[in-house]
Order: C-alpha cells, then sequence, then structure tokens
C-alpha cells in the first residue's frame, strides 16, 4: 500500500502482514528489484475500491489510477491480487487486499465500492459479504451488464440498510475501460455527488464533455445500458447484412467490402462498429491465408442483454422489431447443421438467368445499400429511445435523452458521429416522441428510401437474407401510416372473443361490441390491453 500520493502498489501478502502487526510506521520491501511502499492498513488511503479483476475490472482500475485516483483492488481469487499490484499496477497508485475487511479499511468515507463481477449471483453474494463492513452513507456500485430488475431489487434492500445502491452500465469493451469507457449511473441519487468526480474524469470525453451523466432513479442506469446493447445488437446485425449483399450480389472480395467501409466510416455512417469491421475485412488468417471471416464458423452467441431489450420491449409496448429480429437472427444462426441440412432441400430463387442483376452497376448498388444501412440505423435508434420514452413512463423515471445520445458519443460499442444529431434533436425538443419527426432524420430517410427500397427488393428477389434491413424499412412503413390493417384484427377479436374496438367516428375511449353472427348477444368481453 502507498501513501496518498506514492506511485507504488502492495501485494495482499505484504497487506495481511501490515494489518497483523498494526505498524504506524511506514515499511518497505523489495519486490522485483524496486522498493515498495507499504503503509499501516489501517490509514484509508483509495478513492475507490473495485472488486473483480478481469479484463474489464483491471482496466477500470489502471483508468482511475491513471486520472490521479488511488484505488484499492480486491479479487476472489487473491493470487490475481498480487500478479496484478506486481505486475500491470506496479508504478501506479494502487493498493492490493487479499480480504474484504482489509479491502474495506483502505476506503476514505464515504466508502465507494464498485464490483466488476459476473451479473447474476456473484453480485448479491458480494453485497451480501459487503453489507455488513459499511457503515451508514457508503455506497456500492454495479458495473457489469446486469438485468435493471435485480438493480431495482438490491437498490430497494441496500437502501433499507443505509447503504447506497448504484446500478452502472459500462461500455467500451476492453479498449474503453482503459482509455475512457461510457458510463450509464443510476439508483440511489444521494450516491450521484461522491460519485461524478470519479465518473466523469474517468470517461471518454467527446467536445469536451464526459460520456456519463446520471440516468436515475432505481435501476434506470441498467435499464439505459440494456438499451444500448439492444442497439448494439441491431447495428450489428445491419453491417453483417450489408456486407453480405456486397458479396452475395456483387461477389466482392472481404478486401474490397474492406476498403468501401473504410470510405463508409468518413462519411455519415462514422462509427466504432463500421470502423472495426473494415479492419476485420482486411485480416487474413495465419494458417490459411484466406480472409479471417471466410474461416469464422457462421453462429454468433449472445450474452443475454438483447434478448432482455426486446421482452422488456413487449412488455412496455415498444415496437422494438428490428431489435428483437437481430436477436432472432442470431438464434437462427446457432441453428448450424440444422440449416446446412436444409440448404440441401429447400430451394430459393432460380439465378440461372439472373436478368436484370446482371446490368447492377457496382458504384450504384453499393451506394445503395449505404443508404439503406443509415436509414435502417436511424430507424433502429428511434426505436431504442422510443423503448426509454414508454419506460420511463412505466417505471417513473425521467430520462434526458439529449444526455443519453451524449453518453453514447464516446467510448461505448455504437459510439458514432450521427449521435451528436441525436442530441440535437432532443435538445431542441426534449418531448420528441420519435426521432424520425426530427427534421433531419426526416430528410435523412426520406432521401434514402428510394436505395433502400431497392435494396430490400433486390435481396428478396436474390434470397440474400436481410431481416434487419427488411423489418426497419417495415417498421418505417408502419409508423408513417395514418391508417394501417389493424381494424381486421380487432375486428375477428370482437368477433370470436367479444373484445370491443373503437369507431373512427367516436371519440377515444369509447368501445363497442358487434354481434357478428347474430347468436351472440349483447355482452362483451373487458377492454384491457397486456
Amino acid at each position: 500500500m502507498t501513501d496518498p500520493k506514492g506511485t507504488a502498489a502492495a501485494t495482499s501478502a505484504e497487506l495481511s502482514r501490515a494489518a497483523q502487526t498494526q505498524a504506524d510506521s511506514v515499511h518497505s520491501s523489495a519486490v522485483g528489484g524496486s522498493q515498495l511502499i507499504v503503509a499501516p492498513v489501517t490509514e484509508a488511503q483509495a478513492d475507490i475500491g473495485v472488486i473483480g479483476l478481469a479484463v474489464m475490472g483491471e482496466n477500470l482500475i489502471l483508468n482511475m489510477a491513471s486520472k490521479g485516483f488511488t484505488v484499492a483492488a480486491f479479487n476472489r481469487t487473491t493470487s490475481k491480487v498480487d500478479d496484478f499490484v506486481t505486475g500491470r499496477a506496479k508504478g501506479h497508485t494502487i493498493l492490493g487486499a487479499d480480504d474484504l475487511p482489509t479491502f474495506v479499511s483502505l476506503l476514505k468515507k464515504p466508502r465507494k465500492v464498485m464490483l466488476m463481477v459476473k451479473a447474476g449471483p456473484a453480485v448479491d453474494a458480494f453485497i451480501e459479504m459487503l453489507a455488513p463492513l459499511l457503515d451508514e452513507g457508503d455506497i456500492i456500485i454495479d458495473g457489469g451488464n446486469t438485468h435493471f430488475p435485480d438493480t431495482v431489487r438490491r437498490e430497494k434492500a441496500l437502501s433499507e440498510q443505509g447503504l447506497l445502491f448504484v446500478g452502472a452500465g459500462v461500455s467500451g469493451g476492453e479498449e474503453g475501460a482503459l482509455t475512457g469507457p461510457s458510463i450509464m449511473p443510476g439508483g440511489n441519487p444521494a450516491a450521484w455527488p461522491a460519485l461524478k468526480p470519479i465518473f466523469q474524469t474517468i470517461a471518454a470525453q467527446v467536445h469536451g464533455q464526459p460520456c456519463c451523466d446520471w440516468v436515475g432513479d432505481g435501476g434506470a442506469g441498467h435499464f439505459v445500458k440494456m438499451v444500448h446493447n439492444g442497439i448494439e445488437y441491431a447495428d450489428m446485425q445491419m453491417i453483417s447484412e450489408a456486407y453480405s449483399l456486397l458479396s452475395g450480389v456483387l461477389h466482392l472480395s472481404a478486401s474490397e467490402i474492406g476498403m468501401i467501409f473504410e470510405e463508409w466510416n468518413k462519411g455519415e455512417l462514422d462509427s466504432y462498429l463500421i470502423e472495426i469491421t473494415a479492419e476485420i475485412l482486411h485480416k487474413t488468417d495465419d494458417e490459411t491465408g484466406k480472409p479471417m471471416v471466410d474461416v469464422i464458423l457462421d453462429t454468433a452467441g449472445q450474452k443475454g442483454t438483447g434478448k432482455w431489450t426486446s421482452v422488456t420491449a413487449l412488455d412496455v409496448g415498444a415496437p422494438a422489431n428490428t431489435i428483437a429480429e437481430a436477436v432472432f437472427a442470431r438464434i437462427l444462426s446457432s441453428l448450424k447443421d440444422q440449416r446446412v441440412a436444409a440448404s440441401e432441400v429447400l430451394r430459393g430463387p432460380d439465378l440461372s438467368d439472373e436478368g436484370d442483376f446482371d446490368t447492377l452497376d457496382r458504384a450504384t448498388f453499393t451506394e445503395q445499400v449505404r443508404r439503406a444501412l443509415y436509414a435502417s440505423k436511424i430507424c433502429s435508434y428511434a426505436q431504442g429511445f422510443q423503448m426509454m420514452e414508454l419506460a420511463a413512463a412505466e417505471y417513473g423515471w425521467t430520462l434526458n435523452f439529449g444526455a443519453i445520445a451524449q453518453m453514447w458519443r464516446g467510448g461505448c460499442i455504437i459510439r458514432a458521429a450521427f449521435l451528436d444529431k441525436i442530441k440535437a434533436a432532443f435538445d431542441q425538443n426534449a418531448a420528441l416522441p420519435n426521432l424520425l419527426l426530427d427534421a433531419y432524420f426526416t430528410q435523412a430517410v426520406d432521401g434514402a428510401q428510394g436505395a433502400w427500397r431497392q435494396v430490400v427488393a433486390t435481396s428478396a428477389l436474390r434470397g440474400v437474407w436481410t431481416p434487419a434491413f427488411s423489418s426497419a424499412l417495415a417498421y418505417y412503413d408502419g409508423y408513417r401510416q395514418a391508417r394501417l390493417s389493424a381494424n381486421i384484427l380487432q375486428a375477428q377479436r370482437d368477433y370470436f372473443g367479444a373484445h370491443t374496438y373503437e369507431r373512427v367516428d367516436k371519440p377515444r375511449g369509447e368501445f363497442f361490441h358487434t354481434n357478428w353472427t347474430g347468436r351472440g348477444g349483447t355482452t362483451a368481453s373487458s377492454t384491457y390491453n397486456v
């Protein structure tokens, strides 16, 4: 352990010796030929403590230390603490501890403990062990990908014990954690003044503003992170579909598509995911010399946040169909053996005579795909923000959508230049009901829709799988129509279940039932909606 302004790190074994002797003086010992300063363990020096030394935890600690904070580190496997403080953490203001009481004793009050452990039972287990060691007003932060109802439950339970709980979504992966992530904190608002100087300092900075701000009460922070991940699913799926179209229709090589993505990243599609996809497409396999994408099995994994987003969209009545399609796409991809067998039985379009496809101009179709990708991307973000608006009403949150766009502008996986446009849209009209109704996005989609429709039609005629492009277009067409076919649906519901309907010539909220067969009588069912 170091003094507050020191730069050395202490091993857990040395901290234990210091605890046992309760020395008041500063001891020193040599580690790896360098001088290691060990201070009395009872002296609280750390600005914040982090539990969990996997990739995200380690990098977040190093980020904090690089910004001038002293950080205490603990891991259930204590050998990892020793390896960390004598390895990557050496020379930084990072203090190791080999048990929780020692770890807690290192923290300045109000104590701030950030859990970077696997979501689920591990979080509850650490909370159970930590709570008796903390005092009223101390803060526990869950920085994992936790389902927001769990955060609601934990915040309520800890509040009854006098402890402040925060669920903070952290996005940016390994690199973001080290150099500046996007952080989305929510929970007990009394914790924010103590956390704000740390979180806003270590977060990514864009246009001089931190990609971190207080989101809201209860599970709001983890909810917003969940929606971020749902949009991420859609973004990744749409980029993959753009690749499939350029490969399957124009028969371009991975490297050629990589060069196209590089060009796209210079314009309105400028984003982290486009950037890394270009790099991925240029990478070759060391063993075969083939493009890496050609040797990677086409089965996608998932950790569940996209599924949570889709299920929650159904719960709050949000039409997030493009996000849901991206989740279903990963599920379908996992049925590899079935798909291989089906490919021998199920026929697609007859392409023996390609006709008009032979005349497709490469530059024209490539530009059409770019526009289709941008329009689809706008719709997936529109769905995400619309979902957050409906959830805010459902759960009693006050969400600042402009601030959320700012939080996503840097550090996170979906960071993209056009988030500046989203922030501007909500800054101009905080009550904007749908992103598509902002003038910039209205014009952007209108200018792209001809190409978008051509791409979706071409993919259908060619048998190229584009569920996200297609569902985004379906969402746009559904949202822009004043009258849909739901009148037939409601008539059917009233016919077989007497579920009633509203009339176009009567005020909203008045419900009617028709005796369709002459045998049903006048009794109607309730009008409830799930």
